[in-house]
């Protein structure tokens, strides 16, 4: 019987050359070979004809360097970070740690044109790749360019390739939606009485050091559940589903 780990391991088995590795994260090869010299990224599996494979670990470590870029650090400031995580982080685990240091910063959107979005999306679109964007809420058209939600859209693109229909991620959206308000709203509930006798600074002081942690601690608590989730949907008889 094949265990959640095993499976788990299989799917992130490296396959990507470094050349589909820079495109998928919307780089350079010669970024990423610089990031490899610098120890940022661990090395690739050597497969036949001493050709690397990358994986999912690696797209997650470049989308987190990138992340980490856009709050101001340094270099030698993205090294230090880095090299305070465990070395054996999973790609969901550094996704997590992307997640919560996009949490620090306000919303991030720009206008970019068409090739300025495919560069940052790491793949060509096509106009079906670009109205699902917009569904998703993700790119907006204005005046001839699109609106682009910096956060979303490395999640939009990789959505592009689930095969589940637009009405389902769309409904997953909007669920999601609708429960991060509600625990948004209920937590700040339950923070409103610890700070309702602060001045102002204090307050700000204590929803800057809170935001990454509830958002961390969000992350992991939906993580674990879903995974249950699944698990008991998969022990359930196909007769049992199909009713």
């Amino acid at each position: 019987m094949t265990t959640d780990a095993e499976t788990d391991t299989a799917a992130e088995q490296p396959t990507l050359t470094i050349d589909e590795l820079a495109a998928r994260a919307g780089t350079t090869v010669r970024t990423v070979r610089f990031y490899s010299t610098k120890g940022l990224l661990p090395p690739p599996v050597i497969g036949a004809r001493r050709v690397g494979h990358y994986g999912q670990e690696h797209l997650s470590r470049l989308a987190l360097i990138e992340e980490l870029q856009q709050q101001g650090m340094t270099l030698a400031a993205i090294e230090r970070y880095l090299g305070q995580l465990p070395p054996d982080l999973s790609a969901r685990d550094l996704a997590i740690h992307r997640a919560v240091v996009a949490s620090w910063a306000p919303d991030a959107v720009e206008s970019l044109d068409r090739a300025e979005l495919e560069r940052r999306a790491g793949r060509a679109l096509d106009e079906e790749d670009v109205e699902r964007l917009v569904a998703m809420d993700v790119i907006a058209f204005d005046d001839g360019t699109f609106r682009v939600d910096s956060g979303l859209l490395r999640l939009g693109v990789r959505l592009l390739d689930v095969p589940v229909s637009q009405e389902a991620i769309l409904a997953s959206r909007n669920i999601l939606i609708e429960h991060s308000r509600a625990a948004a709203h209920e937590l700040s509930q339950v923070f409103r009485g610890e700070v309702s006798q602060r001045a102002a600074q204090d307050v700000k002081s204590l929803s800057a050091h809170m935001q990454p942690l509830v958002v961390q601690a969000l992350l992991t608590t939906f993580q674990r559940s879903l995974r249950e989730e699944l698990r008991e949907w998969l022990k359930e008889s196909p007769e049992d589903r199909d009713r």
